[in-house]
């Protein structure tokens, strides 16, 4: 039996949450810098993503075309990559955030989450996606995953079409407006602490922080319900008859 009664949805975020975003970063630093094995690529994939994230809130939102789009995108390589000995020239930047970019649309779900979600649809759940990013950028990584044959496009959310970035709170308030439901009727799934459970938070959604990489809270706030893979996240958002 569904957690949910009639008219109740979960929405998920993307990057890092349907699918493995170190993967992509993982292979750029590689391309570019020719880095082993021992390279600390899930760190610097941390603090690249904290750079993303400063660096967008620093633009008032997730730019989405032309010369702030460019320089966040290799700025954020260089600021984290400098924290770790390793001085980007500009040239490498761009390098990096290009493959960066072909990477990402050799992409997979993680596992569990494509079952997850067709469980929550087959038990009349609203089921949706809110990402930030540019809407052309983020459709070709959807396309890649094949999410776009199970969620309808009426409820997928990106940024850069809908002109709000995660964290402001009128996202979550036009998304749940959108399907004619209140917060406490939402449910949000997401990676990052300030995009994600904060944001959603703030504006009434329940979260579960899909905290797979163990990190620690970014503050004093607690999220609804924290869980490192889909099997946990199957538990909290399904049981059994």
């Amino acid at each position: 039996m569904n957690i949910f009664e009639n008219k109740m949805a979960v929405f998920f975020d993307l990057d890092d949450t349907l699918y493995d975003h170190l993967q992509p970063f993982r292979q750029a630093v590689q391309a570019v810098l020719g880095t082993g094995a021992d390279f600390p690529y899930e760190a610097a994939y941390h603090r690249m993503r904290y750079y993303s994230d400063f660096l967008s809130a620093e633009a008032g939102g997730t730019p989405t075309h032309g010369p702030e789009l460019e320089k966040m995108r290799t700025q954020r390589f260089v600021r984290a990559l400098d924290e770790f000995g390793v001085e980007l020239s500009l040239a490498q930047a761009f390098a990096m955030q290009a493959a960066y970019l072909q990477q990402q649309f050799s992409i997979e779900l993680f596992e569990g989450a494509r079952e997850l979600i067709q469980e929550l649809k087959s038990r009349g759940t609203i089921v949706g996606l809110i990402t930030n990013g540019p809407p052309d950028h983020q459709w070709g990584k959807i396309r890649a995953l094949r999410i776009d044959e199970m969620i309808p496009p009426k409820l997928i959310f990106i940024s850069g079409a809908v002109g709000l970035t995660k964290p402001d709170r009128r996202l979550f308030d036009h998304v749940a407006n959108s399907i004619g439901l209140t917060p406490v009727d939402c449910y949000y799934v997401g990676d990052s602490w300030r995009n994600d459970v904060v944001g959603a938070a703030d504006a009434g959604w329940h979260v579960l922080w899909f905290n797979h990489r163990q990190v620690e809270p970014e503050s004093a706030f607690r999220p609804h319900k924290p869980a490192a893979s889909y099997t946990e996240l199957a538990k909290l958002l399904l049981v059994e008859k």
